[in-house]
C-alpha cells in the first residue's frame, strides 16, 4: 500500500539579483559603511608608511628653516619667542597641506576602477567619501603627533591650560576635515592623479602665506593687509595661537568654527552630487 502525497508548492531557487539586493537606509547603515570605507584606508598606510614619512618631512622642514632662518630676523609683539608665533601657524599649515592627499586618493581610486566596483555594492554611496575624509583625518592626527614633537623640540610651550590646548586642536583637526571635503571635490573634478596633486596644492600655498601664519599681518602692504585679514586661514591659526599661548581668542574661534561648519556642510554636498555622476576614467 503506497501513500501518495500531494504536489506542494514548486520551489524556486532564490537568486541575488539588484532588484532583491537589501537596499541601504538609515543613519547606522551610514556609519557602518563609512567606518568600512575609513578601515580600508587605514589599513594601507602601514604598507606604504613611506607616504607618512615624506608627509612629515615637509612640515619639519618648516619649522627649521622659519625659526632658525627667520627668527631672528621677524618680531612678534605680544609673544614670548618667535617660536611661540610661528610654530601655531604651522601646525595649521600642516593639516590643511595633509588634506590634499584626499583628492589624490579618490582621484586614484576612480582611475583604478574601484568607483565602479563599489557603486555594484548594497551600501550607502555617500560612504565612500566619508569614509576617505576620515581616514585622511586619523593620518592628520598621526602627523600633527609628529609636528607637535618637533614643535616642543626646537622651543615651543604650551603657555595656556591643557582645556585650551585641546580646544586649540580640535579646531585645527575639524578644519583640516572641512577642507578635505574641497579636496574631494577637485579629486572628482579633475581626469588624472597628477591634476589633483597638481590642482591639490597649488591653490593652498597662496591661502596659508597670505596670512598671519609666518608674519604678523600688519607688516603686510596696505592693499594686502584686509586680503590676509579676512582670510579664513588667518582666523583659525589666530584663534589657535591665542588658545596655546593662554590669550583671549575673542571671536576667532567661533568665526573658524563658522567657516569650518561651512565649508563643510557646502562642499560635501557639492562633492556627494559631483560622486553620483562620476565614472572611472
Amino acid at each position: 500500500m503506497s501513500v501518495e502525497t500531494a504536489p506542494g508548492p514548486a520551489v524556486t531557487e532564490a537568486r541575488y539579483t539588484p532588484e532583491n539586493r537589501a537596499v541601504p537606509t538609515g543613519w547606522p547603515w551610514l556609519l557602518r559603511d563609512s567606518l568600512t570605507e575609513m578601515r580600508r584606508h587605514l589599513r594601507a598606510v602601514p604598507r606604504d608608511p613611506e607616504l607618512l614619512v615624506f608627509s612629515s618631512i615637509q612640515p619639519i622642514m618648516f619649522v627649521v628653516l622659519f625659526v632658525y632662518v627667520f627668527g631672528g630676523s621677524i618680531a612678534t609683539p605680544g609673544y614670548s619667542s618667535y617660536e611661540q608665533y610661528v610654530v601655531p601657524g604651522i601646525f595649521a599649515q600642516t593639516v590643511l597641506f595633509g588634506s590634499a592627499f584626499t583628492g589624490v586618493g579618490i582621484a586614484e581610486d576612480l582611475s583604478k576602477g574601484f568607483v565602479d566596483r563599489l557603486r555594484s555594492l548594497p551600501m550607502y554611496q555617500s560612504a565612500m567619501l566619508i569614509g576617505r575624509t576620515l581616514s585622511d583625518l586619523v593620518r592628520n592626527v598621526l602627523t600633527f603627533v609628529v609636528m607637535f614633537a618637533v614643535g616642543i623640540a626646537v622651543g615651543f610651550r604650551i603657555e595656556g591650560t591643557a582645556i585650551e590646548a585641546i580646544e586649540a586642536t580640535l579646531l585645527l583637526l575639524f578644519f583640516s576635515y572641512a577642507f578635505s571635503w574641497i579636496q574631494a571635490f577637485i579629486g572628482l573634478s579633475v581626469k588624472s592623479v597628477e591634476a589633483a596633486n597638481s590642482a591639490g596644492f597649488i591653490w593652498m600655498f597662496p591661502l596659508t602665506f597670505v596670512s598671519s601664519a609666518f608674519v604678523d599681518t600688519s607688516n603686510m602692504p596696505s592693499w594686502l593687509q584686509p586680503i590676509a585679514d579676512v582670510n579664513p586661514f588667518t582666523i583659525v591659526t589666530n584663534a589657535t595661537r591665542a588658545l596655546y599661548n593662554g590669550k583671549d581668542p575673542g571671536n576667532d574661534v567661533w568665526i573658524a568654527l563658522a567657516w569650518a561648519i561651512g565649508i563643510t556642510a557646502v562642499f560635501a554636498f557639492l562633492s556627494v552630487r559631483k560622486y553620483s555622476h562620476a565614472t572611472s576614467r
